[in-house]
């Protein structure tokens, strides 16, 4: 049987490392050493607050990256995943959405800065595993969803807003439940739990690529989502669409072969995913 390997991790809270002062990261990376870091820090949102927080998104994300990209450089860290998103991939490229597609088109304008700083951080990896010889990867998940997530109805992304959105039907007695857009985009989940074996995963393993996709390989309407999660709910409620409301790029498929060529492949499914979810979202 291979024995597990055991890692020490060191985190900190939000409140005690504000990631865009440089300084204050600078030190807290020399200060700590690690063999690796992980960035998954950024400033997210859905359509709504991507929309209404442009210059936000777009400053916040450069910083935070360049911070800890520059900072792991400088203190010796050989070995970096900075955590990206299906959004770098242009608005109108084929599907799934291959790696090699990167600025190969027009980005969706809803998320346009915030895509910017995620491709600005996958350009500065490259350039410094080229110049300075690091293994910076860049690991691209889709829709990231699971216990701890963001449910705010105005900020989080689509997925966590329909698990609250049902909810509150159900407590709530409400007859219907209402949704953004057409409920047509195409869009896939991937279980946070998959997401972090992808890290542990690609953290030990010697790859010729700085550009990966993580998902699950299998994408739904928001339609099919909603369904499926008032099904869950054991909720017979008609659906109802706001169609003055955007309904975003209409189909983000990642396509995983490069990630499976290499060993990685998702196990949790949506049932289970959204089980484990709703039961944390409960308390």
């Amino acid at each position: 049987m291979k024995k597990k390997k055991k890692y020490k991790i060191i985190t900190i809270e939000k409140k005690k490392l504000n990631l865009l002062d440089q300084k204050k990261v600078f030190s807290f990376i020399k200060k700590n050493k690690p063999n690796v870091v992980i960035i998954a820090a950024a400033r997210v949102g859905g359509i709504l607050a991507n929309q209404n927080n442009g210059g936000r998104f777009i400053y916040e994300n450069l910083q935070i990256q360049n911070n800890l990209i520059h900072g792991s450089y400088i203190n010796g860290v050989k070995n970096l995943i900075f955590l990206g998103s299906s959004c770098i991939y242009p608005k109108k490229a084929p599907q799934p959405l291959k790696e090699e597609y990167l600025l190969s088109g027009k980005l969706e304008e809803t998320n346009e800065p915030y895509a910017i700083a995620k491709i600005a951080g996958v350009k500065m990896c490259e350039a410094y595993n080229k110049q300075f010889g690091t293994s910076y990867k860049c690991i691209m998940p889709t829709n990231t969803y699971g216990p701890n997530d963001n449910y705010d109805l105005k900020n989080s992304h689509f997925f966590p807003a329909l698990i609250r959105k049902a909810h509150l039907c159900k407590i709530k007695k409400k007859r219907f439940i209402k949704i953004w857009g057409s409920g047509k985009p195409l869009r896939e989940l991937i279980y946070v739990d998959d997401l972090a074996e992808a890290c542990i995963f690609f953290m030990n393993k010697k790859i010729n690529h700085t550009l990966i996709n993580v998902g699950s390989g299998q994408d739904y309407t928001i339609k099919y989502y909603t369904k499926f999660i008032l099904k869950k709910l054991k909720l017979d409620i008609p659906i109802r669409l706001d169609r003055s409301k955007p309904d975003g790029v209409k189909r983000k498929l990642l396509d995983i072969t490069l990630a499976k060529k290499y060993g990685w492949k998702p196990k949790v499914s949506l049932s289970d995913g959204f089980d484990k979810t709703y039961l944390e979202f409960l308390k």
